[in-house]
């Protein structure tokens, strides 16, 4: 449970941070009534990262330490989370549970704190991108409802296959998900895949999607998928042609229109928890 008066800490484990965005996101995080602390590598820049991977590590280590800070939200994305998931320490982590949260990029350590941990993580806004500016009603409503465990249920916005799915909810950005093939990074249980991407064109989002389901263990625990947003793709209708032949082909529900999103309107899934998919809705216990 979060509360006002409980310290957020805001962490830099992918691209390097813009100084004016992460003051921006401070400030209003703080306007909320919680307190900030911001991590000791969030300023420094190692050409296109926010530093040093030995660094980043030990920040993200030291924050589960933090008994102080009770929720981890990432500044930013763009590249870098992925240099780190075969270094961290994550008995750290399990040893000292507290929701962490960010999406694109982030989506690695999303995927790789729960497969490692059985921790839940929280694919949603980041500092930057999402408190920094204008706050999104919508989203940060969403994001303290979803933190603070409140039974939410989701609306979708197209059937491409109907039918009912149950099961934990993984995944995240699609072509990060991608990116941890080869790694153990795919649940032993029955889930319910979601995705999004952002400047992918179709024929790449076909290939990811084939990435993952030529793994067995993706196709064997794979019960149902939910679609978010796939901004900017070259082929509006070749992408809904793409989603409908992949639904014939999993013979699995697949619903699309969710507001999972690189866009400031988005809502926060948690990743590890129990989910039911019935024809539009995705309920999460």
């Amino acid at each position: 449970m979060l509360n006002q008066g409980d310290t957020i800490g805001i962490i830099a484990l992918s691209g390097a941070c813009d100084r004016e965005k992460v003051e921006q996101a401070k400030a209003n995080i703080e306007a909320m009534g919680f307190r900030v602390k911001l991590s000791k590598n969030i300023y420094d820049q190692n050409r296109y990262l926010a530093g040093s991977d030995e660094d980043k590590i030990s920040e993200l280590e030291s924050f589960f330490e933090d008994d102080e800070i009770k929720l981890i939200l990432c500044a930013r994305g763009g590249y870098g989370a992925i240099r780190l998931i075969n270094k961290i320490d994550y008995s750290i982590l399990k040893a000292n549970p507290k929701p962490f949260c960010g999406f694109s990029d982030v989506t690695a350590l999303l995927l790789m704190i729960y497969r490692k941990t059985g921790l839940a993580t929280y694919h949603g806004p980041m500092a930057c991108s999402d408190f920094a500016g204008g706050v999104n009603d919508f989203t940060r409503q969403n994001f303290f409802k979803v933190i603070n465990e409140e039974q939410l249920c989701f609306e979708g916005a197209k059937i491409y296959k109907e039918g009912v799915a149950e099961g934990i909810l993984w995944g995240g950005n699609l072509a990060t998900v991608v990116s941890l093939c080869g790694q153990d990074f795919i649940p032993y249980r029955d889930f319910i895949f979601f995705a999004e991407d952002l400047n992918e064109p179709v024929y790449k989002i076909d290939r990811m999607f084939q990435q993952l389901i030529n793994i067995s263990q993706f196709k064997k625990y794979c019960k149902g998928i939910v679609l978010g947003d796939f901004l900017d793709a070259d082929n509006e209708k070749w992408l809904d042609e793409y989603f409908n032949e992949l639904s014939e082909r999993l013979q699995i529900p697949v619903i699309g229109g969710f507001k999972i999103s690189h866009d400031v309107e988005k809502i926060t899934i948690p990743i590890g928890k129990y989910a039911k998919l019935i024809e539009k809705t995705l309920a999460i216990d």
